[in-house]
């Protein structure tokens, strides 16, 4: 298989479309439940929506992969082997899976299908990552956005499958899999219902000095200006009073996203078998701005040339961007 595997995001039938025809080398997606950890109203596909899906990637030469990567609650794991069994019939690509039950049952279920490790499952050492591919038979592993390069080349040189890295779209820091916040105020959890900051516990109310406010289940997140453009209420990227900063402060991270174009040759020479580009919940114009730039930088590297992508900022978060701890990590 060749390095530079481009991997980008389908929230919709159409938004698959416009990845395929705009160059991804893969797409993937997920069911309209909480088998997938983007189960927002509006987005996903039905199972027809899926076949057909697969068919029109097929055609074009792009694989599909099925995100199946939350964890069953207790008692509920017939939702996700269904979505296994849907997947594996109208010939998905790959599975992208977090929870060892549902890796378990479709290694001896569908061992036709190849298993990719979502970053959900927080394996970011070589010792995690090989106990997924000696038990379930696991391919691929996508890295959590923790690791240096240096430190993704010396895992690569202790593990038995591919690696997959995010470059760009939402820089969250928050552990994998285990986050717990909006499950906190909420009832719903990003790791099991799929749900992060639910639509139907959002509000913005217009304050009487013409600035906004964004809440989640009844809780200020953050507070925007007359001319500052609100944010959607997510509790890691809210700015918070304490003490000592009554103004208000970023107290987990700043909505912020990676942008790792300038290090793809480094990505690639630290032996990263695949990127991933973050995004299911934007819009069509958001993914084949996104997907184009990088299909030209990604051909550009293979051939020797220098890559453009002056152009990426622009799609950014609030248009800022960050490396992350992928070129220095200055926090452990």
């Amino acid at each position: 298989m060749s390095l530079a595997e481009l991997i980008c995001p389908a929230g919709t039938p159409a938004a698959l479309r416009t990845a395929v025809d705009a160059g991804a080398d893969a797409v993937y997606c997920g069911f309209q439940d909480a088998t997938n950890a983007r189960n927002f109203p509006g987005l996903n596909f039905t199972p027809d929506e899926l076949a057909a899906s697969v068919a029109y990637a097929h055609e074009r030469g792009t694989k599909v992969l099925l995100a199946l990567n939350t964890y069953p609650p207790a008692g509920k794991v017939d939702l996700w082997y269904q979505a296994a069994d849907i997947g594996a019939r109208t010939g998905v690509d790959a599975f992208i899976v977090a929870d060892m039950g549902v890796a378990d049952y479709i290694a001896r279920v569908h061992p036709q299908v190849r298993l990719h490790l979502s970053v959900q499952a927080a394996a970011s050492s070589p010792e995690a990552i090989r106990y997924y591919c000696e038990n379930f038979g696991v391919k691929r592993v996508v890295l959590p956005r923790i690791l240096t390069i240096p430190e993704i080349r010396q895992i690569r040189t202790e593990i038995p499958c591919e690696i997959e890295t995010f470059i760009f779209g939402n820089h969250g820091l928050m552990v994998e899999g285990r986050c717990s916040l909006t499950n906190f105020l909420t009832g719903q959890s990003t790791n099991m219902d799929g749900v992060c900051s639910p639509a139907s516990d959002v509000e913005y109310v217009r304050d009487a000095d013409g600035s906004m406010s964004s809440q989640l289940a009844g809780f200020t997140i953050d507070r925007f200006g007359p001319e500052e453009k609100a944010g959607y209420p997510t509790i890691c990227k809210g700015r918070y009073t304490a003490p000592h900063r009554p103004e208000g402060y970023y107290a987990f991270e700043e909505p912020v996203s990676l942008n790792l174009s300038r290090l793809l040759p480094e990505l690639i020479d630290a032996g990263v078998h695949a990127f991933k580009i973050e995004g299911r919940q934007r819009s069509k114009s958001y993914v084949r701005g996104v997907v184009r730039a990088f299909r030209a930088a990604v051909d550009d590297i293979r051939a020797g040339r220098q890559a453009n992508m002056a152009d990426l900022v622009a799609l950014t978060e609030g248009q800022k961007q960050t490396q992350g701890a992928f070129e220095t990590k200055k926090w452990r």
